[in-house]
């Protein structure tokens, strides 16, 4: 008989084990921990409760937690997310499925894997995609070491400033324990143009930390004349109506998946992408899913590149990322093959038209500055109040259900707006604005 109900070991197979590692009791797997910090006596647990009363407990819970509706942007966009997805991503082959090591039975997670890589090959418009980034800020320092793999005895990696902090903060962390020359400039093309003798590769914003699309003309051949590579960070759901970075001449895309129906969820989980030319799809981290045929003769999916850690020589490995971010990619793949080019235009569409509205409305109300006046932007912006207490403003906000407003580093106030904005909510704003 076991000691307890559920657990499979017998109290023989319990004294078994102990005698092969040399105690002679549980209590001496704890030998080296100090009695004061040993637990003594029964734990303080409740008395057991009904499924009924479980639901109601943690109900109770999740009325604790403030339903705001955000207009804040910065890099985590409320966007829709049609019901269909967690009905389809809640399916047992899907939110069980681990990393497709054995193509015989992954077939399902291989293929959806292979149309997320496709999904993001036609919105970046470049050659080959990945599946093994974590987040935004994470592919983007893999974007670095990269290029720094790509272009040998070349250390110098140029950031442009006007990516979002955390990028640029995850990026430094990569770059110190690799030892890469990380320089974060404002000017990219006057940095590009000094002639670094090692520059290996530039990382730029599509849509920058302020909202505001950059205009890249000629920074790709000054970058490859200079025998670098360039990266570029996007917004995959803004590459429906904006530049592509192949457009732009970009060997590498990143970015967050985000944008693409993942709800906020206080932070994640979320998941990265990476593309890249086909030139340089030996250099990818992770793993790349290809397509093959079978012995039947017939269509099927497997992993076709892999380099990582676990399948070469550690310090050989271009990077040491390890989780695909599987179903967090479906999620995405899901909500592309619903939305269609059409669907991910009239996204942008609607975003737009309620950011122009905000932007207007709180211009109108002469509390603020417009720092980028005439730049173009899609569905967030920057202002700079001309009143001392922002705070006041997001209280204020906060007490009309409304999570806007946000500081940036400059003391600016950021604002975002998806097809989600409500007339009403825009209205709040201006109004709360206009009172302070």
């Amino acid at each position: 008989m076991s000691t307890f109900a559920y657990f499979p070991h017998t109290e023989e197979d319990i004294c078994k084990m102990l005698k092969r590692v040399g105690v002679s009791g549980l209590d001496d797997l704890y030998a080296d921990v100090p009695a004061d910090f040993i637990r003594k006596g029964d734990y303080d647990l409740p008395s057991a409760l009904s499924e009924q009363e479980v639901r109601d407990f943690f109900e109770s819970l999740a009325l604790a937690n403030p339903k705001l509706r955000v207009y804040a942007g910065q890099g985590a966009y409320d966007h829709y997310t049609p019901a269909v997805i967690p009905y389809i991503t809640s399916r047992s082959e899907f939110l069980t499925a681990y990393t497709p090591y054995q193509c015989e039975i992954s077939q399902g997670t291989l293929r959806y894997i292979f149309e997320w890589q496709t999904m993001i090959c036609n919105l970046t418009g470049l050659d080959v995609a990945n599946a093994s980034m974590y987040d935004g800020a994470t592919a983007a320092a893999e974007a670095m070491r990269m290029c720094v793999a790509s272009c040998r005895k070349r250390n110098t990696v140029i950031a442009s400033s006007s990516l979002l902090p955390n990028v640029l903060q995850t990026m430094r962390t990569y770059a110190r324990f690799a030892g890469i020359n990380l320089v974060e400039t404002y000017d990219i093309m006057e940095a590009v143009c000094e002639g670094t003798l090692d520059l290996a590769g530039v990382i730029v914003p599509s849509i920058n930390r302020y909202g505001i699309i950059e205009s890249h003309d000629g920074l790709a051949q000054a970058v490859h004349n200079a025998g670098a590579l360039l990266a570029m960070y996007c917004d995959p759901s803004a590459l429906a109506v904006v530049k592509t970075p192949a457009e732009w001449g970009a060997d590498i895309a990143v970015g967050d998946g985000q944008s693409l129906g993942i709800p906020l969820c206080y932070g994640g989980p979320y998941v990265g992408f990476m593309s890249c030319t086909q030139a340089l799809m030996r250099k990818l981290p992770g793993r790349i899913v290809g397509q093959a045929t079978d012995s039947d003769g017939k269509r099927c999916f497997v992993l076709t590149l892999q380099a990582r850690e676990q399948h070469i020589r550690r310090e050989k490995a271009t990077s040491n990322i390890c989780s695909n971010e599987s179903l967090m990619a479906l999620w995405c793949t899901v909500y592309l093959s619903i939305m269609g080019a059409d669907g991910l235009r009239r996204v942008n569409s609607l975003s737009y038209a309620a950011a122009h509205s905000l932007h207007d409305a709180l211009m109108e109300t002469g509390r603020f500055e417009d720092p980028f006046e005439d730049q173009p932007f899609l569905k967030e912006f920057c202002l700079k109040p001309l009143f001392g207490n922002t705070g006041a403003l997001q209280e204020a906000l906060l007490e009309q259900g409304i999570f806007s407003a946000l500081e940036t580093e400059e003391g600016y106030l950021s604002f975002c707006c998806t097809e989600k904005a409500r007339k009403e909510d825009l209205e709040t704003i201006a109004q709360v604005a206009r009172s302070i």
